[in-house]
């Protein structure tokens, strides 16, 4: 130990906890008989970057999911942030083309966007306070309505206290425990938290996407300056720009869809002459950014409005079965036509993608789960490494061949040796196509 030590004091190396390994030094083993130990072997393993790949991977996707829950708070207004400055900036360059500076553009199309949400909110504000006034009394009407549809489940429930309390009386008639209930905050303590919260985090939004947009390619810029090849800094280009061109498309096309629908289910519901009808439509245009989620939301909420306004349940109905038709044309019509294959998503990566993104961020998660998803996707597509994954984020596409794989005994060949008992041929693969 003594040597090891004034060997590393009078070495020339940097650290002295840079391992010391002499060459001319010879492994013997421990024990006699026992195997010589293979330096070679080990250096080999313990410099395999494949052994450790797979705990290292799992260790950073924990490590992931971690911090995007906790930091759920400071993420999402960065990602909505991020969102909008992919749907605004071919009007950023498009107002440059008119010799206007990012910086004043990107006020102006700020300073639009916050006048037309704030001018369709004050609209809307009426009008929804209305309906919150009158909830208690509709949900009532709606029950009176739907009576003698849920009088089996009030019997069963009836019955079923009924049987509770008979066993209670028979197992010695003990009193039932006592349930203590912790006072939680109150209602007024709740809304201004939550307020405070809301209102932070839209002007975490604002700024942020001021400065993106006035920004314009400075991250590119730099990104270029830092890349050491000529031609990694052309990929990097086409890349950001194909990325760039094809997350506007989808999200421009996203909100037209959606907004066009929301207007046209306003317009059902008012020729079916249900009241609020902007009002739902903007319900509408919003809960479909909720794939499935938002669609059953907005037929229990059309449901209860028409029970509460028409008559006859028939009536009622077609508030929800107007949505629905219109729905449907959207869902397998419209949008598979506007947005094609390569920027699509299978229902199965939806599904999944909405419940992560849910259960890590709540409801702002799952208005975030399908933008984020086909952003991911587009990315992939356009970086040779990710390609596969983008392959299967996407939906199918009807024009490929769709391939089944046959493993079948091959057949005999004419001057082939006969098989020897027990033994087989090598199985042959086809190819077979679902389509005639």
């Amino acid at each position: 130990m003594f040597k090891a030590a004034d060997r590393a004091a009078s070495s020339d190396r940097a650290s002295v906890l840079t391992p010391d390994v002499d060459p001319t030094e010879s492994a013997t083993p421990a024990e006699p008989g026992a195997p010589t130990p293979d330096i070679e072997r080990t250096a080999d393993a313990a410099t395999d970057h494949h052994r450790r790949s797979t705990a290292i991977t799992i260790l950073a996707l924990l490590a992931l999911l971690y911090t995007l829950y906790f930091a759920r708070d400071f993420l999402i207004p960065i990602v909505y942030a991020v969102l909008l400055n992919f749907l605004l900036s071919p009007a950023i360059r498009a107002l440059a083309r008119w010799r206007i500076p990012p910086s004043l553009g990107a006020a102006a199309l700020v300073l639009a966007l916050l006048a037309a949400i704030g001018g369709a909110t004050y609209g809307l504000a009426g009008p929804a306070q209305r309906w919150a006034a009158s909830a208690p009394e509709t949900l009532t009407r709606a029950e009176s309505k739907l009576h003698h549809l849920i009088r089996p489940m009030q019997q069963v429930s009836s019955q079923v206290e009924q049987a509770a309390g008979a066993v209670g009386t028979t197992t010695g008639g003990k009193s039932p425990p006592q349930v203590v209930v912790a006072a939680g905050p109150s209602v007024s303590s709740r809304i201004f938290g939550t307020t405070e919260k809301l209102v932070a985090a839209i002007l975490e939004i604002v700024i942020l996407l001021y400065f993106l947009l006035a920004g314009g390619d400075l991250f590119l810029q730099k990104l270029i300056k830092v890349l050491p090849h000529f031609s990694d800094k052309l990929k990097a280009v086409e890349i950001a720009r194909a990325t760039e061109a094809a997350v506007s498309a989808f999200l421009t096309t996203a909100l037209m869809v959606n907004v066009v629908e929301g207007t046209v289910v306003a317009l059902a519901l008012w020729w079916i002459g249900l009241p609020n009808a902007p009002l739902w439509g903007v319900c509408v245009a919003l809960l479909e950014f909720v794939p499935y989620l938002g669609a059953a939301m907005a037929v229990v909420i059309l449901g209860l409005a028409g029970l509460t306004t028409f008559d006859s349940v028939g009536h009622a109905l077609l508030a929800p079965g107007a949505f629905l038709l219109i729905n449907l044309v959207q869902a397998n019509v419209v949008s598979p036509l506007l947005l094609g294959h390569r920027l699509t998503l299978n229902p199965v990566a939806i599904f999944v993608g909405l419940t992560f993104f849910f259960w890590i961020w709540g409801v702002p998660g799952a208005f975030l789960a399908v933008p984020v998803l086909a952003t991911f996707k587009i990315f992939c597509d356009h970086i040779g490494s990710l390609a596969a994954v983008g392959e299967f984020l996407g939906q199918r596409d009807e024009n490929e061949r769709r391939v089944v794989v046959r493993v079948a005994p091959r057949p005999a060949v004419a001057g082939e040796q006969p098989l020897a008992a027990g033994s087989k041929r090598t199985p042959s693969v086809h190819a077979v196509s679902d389509k005639p």
